[in-house]
């Protein structure tokens, strides 16, 4: 098997470490091309359904808009609040015996969903997408950030690099999943969810085939008290907390510039277009950014600098509120908080996966990468509360989006400090 897979993902340059600016790709390893590609697959067939999902549940199934809102938030509860049981059994079990089971529930959940019609039967097929989800994700980000520092160890430049590219590659499969369900919805729900149900079948023969049963360098843990020793983790909290202010400013694409995108244009049709400007930005621009902020920042840096670019695009918004610009130059306040939202992005999220491993207990990867997804996820949640809140009080225009300015820029003072910034 090891001879097969290294022939249809040809190894690393044998000629030892490079220059950094060589080409990522051609220097990774067969399992990280693997798990890289894997994410972009993942995303085309959840996307290709996840966006519809909604209209799908008031227009056809007739479910009241409370209960759309319900089933939606238990979708994202089961995925985001379960990421550390995911990362818990990637570190007991191993990867690929848990990313095996979340395609098998993956599969099933999306069959399911297709032919679901009782509020019973979609409330079960939601969950189950959801917390294979808990499963698949955190082994396969995981799995990569620990790959991303031997490759660093190996002289091939920043890990951030390699974390990078699985963004992109996540970004990538969130353009083109809507595409592609958008076209089979022309048939129906059905075929998007059983197409969707295709794309992990594909995924899950490719990860039975091609991934090894042991990954070297990995051990199983199975000891108890992680989750003791990672509560009393100041330092990797704080991460979490800094990360969880990226994800609630992140949020305000759903909550806060619709309403923005409304009151300029008197519709939402304007959102659609800032969307792909923000996922074509991610997928042409997160290499450069990457490498660039590699040869130059250390981690610390590195999400410090996104944090203040996202705060800056919620001032822009600020500023300009008081004008009352509509049309055309009143979408501009909310493009330029889209930029400057996205290059920060660039710059927070592969930094922060990469500080992980630096900052988890020895064999703990798994659960310390599922417990940055779960605690920063539980902050959107509190945070989009009040958020809302705060928006419906019909303060000054400029004022709410100024204290979401004020969020990320707080966030900054949080981030730990010490050797582990320096790399």
């Amino acid at each position: 098997m090891t001879d097969l897979f290294s022939r249809l993902l040809p190894n690393r340059s044998a000629t030892g470490p490079k220059a950094p600016r060589e080409r990522t790709w051609k220097h990774l390893s067969p399992l990280l091309k693997l798990l890289i590609l894997t994410q972009l697959a993942f995303n085309v067939g959840f996307y290709a359904v996840l966006p519809f999902l909604a209209e799908h549940l008031g227009t056809a199934i007739g479910m009241a808009g409370w209960l759309v809102g319900f089933v939606l938030g238990l979708r994202t509860f089961s995925q985001q609040g379960l990421f550390v049981v995911g990362g818990w059994l990637v570190d007991r079990y191993g990867v690929r015996p848990v990313v095996l089971v979340g395609c098998v529930l993956r599969i099933a959940g999306f069959a399911w969903l297709g032919f679901a019609e009782a509020t019973w039967s979609v409330i079960g097929s939601v969950l189950l997408i959801g917390f294979a989800a808990a499963l698949f994700s955190p082994a396969v980000e995981s799995e990569v950030a620990r790959q991303a520092v031997v490759w660093e160890e190996e002289g091939h430049g920043s890990r951030t690099r390699v974390l990078a590219l699985l963004s992109a590659a996540g970004q990538a499969g969130a353009f083109v999943g809507p595409l592609l369900g958008a076209l089979l919805l022309a048939v129906d729900f059905r075929t998007a969810c059983l197409a969707g149900a295709g794309v992990f079948v594909l995924v899950l023969a490719g990860h039975a085939w091609l991934m090894p049963q042991h990954i070297p360098g990995r051990v199983r843990i199975r000891d108890r008290g992680g989750l003791r020793v990672l509560l009393r983790n100041r330092r990797f909290l704080a991460l979490c907390c800094a990360y969880g202010s990226y994800l609630l400013a992140y949020n305000q694409l759903y909550l806060a510039l619709p309403d923005e995108v409304e009151r300029a244009t008197g519709s939402q049709a304007p959102l659609s277009w800032l969307f792909a400007l923000s996922s074509l930005l991610v997928v042409c621009a997160q290499l450069p950014v990457t490498r660039w902020a590699g040869d130059r920042l250390d981690l610390r840096r590195s999400m410090a600098g996104g944090l203040l670019l996202i705060a800056a695009g919620f001032a822009v918004v600020a500023a300009a509120r008081p004008a009352g610009w509509t049309g055309l130059a009143g979408l501009l306040p909310a493009a330029g908080y889209v930029v400057l939202l996205t290059v920060g992005q660039m710059l927070v999220v592969p930094a922060a996966r990469a500080w992980v491993p630096d900052l988890a207990e020895e064999g703990r990867i798994g659960l310390y990468t599922g417990a940055l997804s779960s605690v920063s996820g539980l902050i959107v949640l509190i945070g989009s509360s009040a958020t809302g809140s705060l928006l419906d009080l019909g303060l000054p225009a400029a004022v709410p989006w100024l204290v979401l300015a004020a969020v990320p820029a707080l966030a900054v003072a949080l981030l730990p400090r010490g050797p582990e910034a320096a790399r």
